[in-house]
């Protein structure tokens, strides 16, 4: 177990050096257990202290509306924000939980914070749409609106407005987490080589179950990444895991250049859609993480019935953004607190 984990770490250092840009991607994928049967659509169980319309009662009520304007505002003049914002969020609440500590920035005190970790440093966007959104909401709510809640929102926004499909709730009440460490990063935070029991293992921790896994790796349909996340994969020897002719276009984009990009989605690349599932079917993707998802039957199934146009994926993505939004919630309390100022901790 020991060496296994070591052997994990190294390949994370290597693959994750030069970073990703943009979505849930690369040292981040994302959670050997069968899927749970599908059941009708529920609200999860919120968690510690969240819930909808949490600020309707307070003076900072209009919090949601002002994030929105602001994200649409840098939607608007780069899509690929919204990609980042989902992304910052998914690597936020899976290390700590939701608590904003990879808005965090270095100090003396802690030259280290989660922003720096191998999976985030170069690649991780939006934070400066964060900080847009708090000084929005003005002076007089910088005490009580958390950068935890901002973040959920921003996310959610940016769902919304990449996928074009309806608004949905987002519960707040989020605290801001005074804990933000590099090394936290790797531990938890799923690698792009990933196998499939790997990713069922890394989401079950945090509460996710299969079918979640599935749903939130769709999130890949955004977004783009480094070269040097894939290059093992486009030189590889054995054709049967990615189209030949596939493997060709990336060897000519990325050209030996691993600090090239490409779209994760070579076909709807700035549309949160389905595409996805049937770039998997097709062998289109860009990483062995995506590529798992053929190798064992339930998530097999599961991207076949998300590669059809039935709506079913859409409104299971907004159902487990809200589920991903409860992991490790943290109330007011010595570990918590409303920052001021995002990427720093009250003094």
């Amino acid at each position: 177990m020991g060496s296994d984990k070591q052997k994990l770490v190294a390949l994370a250092v290597v693959v994750a050096l030069l970073g990703c840009v943009a979505t849930i991607c690369e040292a981040s994928h994302g959670f050997p257990y069968p899927m749970t049967p599908r059941e009708k659509k529920t609200i999860p169980a919120l968690g510690l202290g969240l819930a909808f319309d949490y600020y309707k009662d307070t003076k900072c009520r209009g919090v949601e509306k002002t994030v929105r304007r602001v994200v649409k505002e840098e939607v608007d003049r780069y899509p690929g924000i919204g990609a980042g914002l989902i992304r910052l969020f998914f690597h936020d609440c899976f290390v700590e939980g939701c608590d904003a500590s990879v808005l965090l920035k270095a100090t003396k005190d802690n030259p280290q914070p989660e922003m720096l970790g191998i999976p985030n440093i170069n690649s991780l966007r939006g934070f400066e749409v964060i900080d847009k959104a708090k000084d929005a909401l003005g002076e007089e709510c910088r005490e009580v609106v958390s950068c935890a809640d901002i973040l959920a929102f921003a996310a959610r926004d940016a769902t919304v407005l990449l996928g074009k499909v309806k608004h949905f709730e987002m519960p707040a009440g989020r605290y801001d987490g005074k804990r933000s460490l590099a090394s936290d990063t790797l531990p938890n935070l799923p690698p792009p080589f990933a196998d499939v029991a790997t990713l069922k293992a890394m989401f079950l921790e945090k509460g996710l179950n299969t079918d979640e896994m599935v749903v939130l790796s769709g999130a890949h349909t955004i977004g783009i990444s480094h070269c040097s996340s894939f290059g093992s994969r486009i030189n590889a020897s054995n054709p049967s895991d990615m189209d030949p002719n596939y493997a060709s276009e990336l060897r000519a984009k990325c050209n030996n250049q691993p600090t090239n990009t490409v779209n994760q989605d070579f076909k709807t690349p700035d549309d949160l859609d389905r595409q996805y599932y049937q770039n998997v079917l097709d062998k289109k993707v860009l990483f062995e993480s995506d590529a798992a998802l053929l190798s064992s039957s339930d998530t097999e199934g599961a991207v076949k019935e998300y590669a059809e146009p039935s709506g079913k994926w859409e409104e299971k993505f907004q159902e487990a953004m809200v589920k991903m939004g409860n992991i490790g919630v943290k109330s007011k309390g010595n570990d918590a607190e409303i920052r001021k100022v995002c990427g720093s901790v009250n003094y």
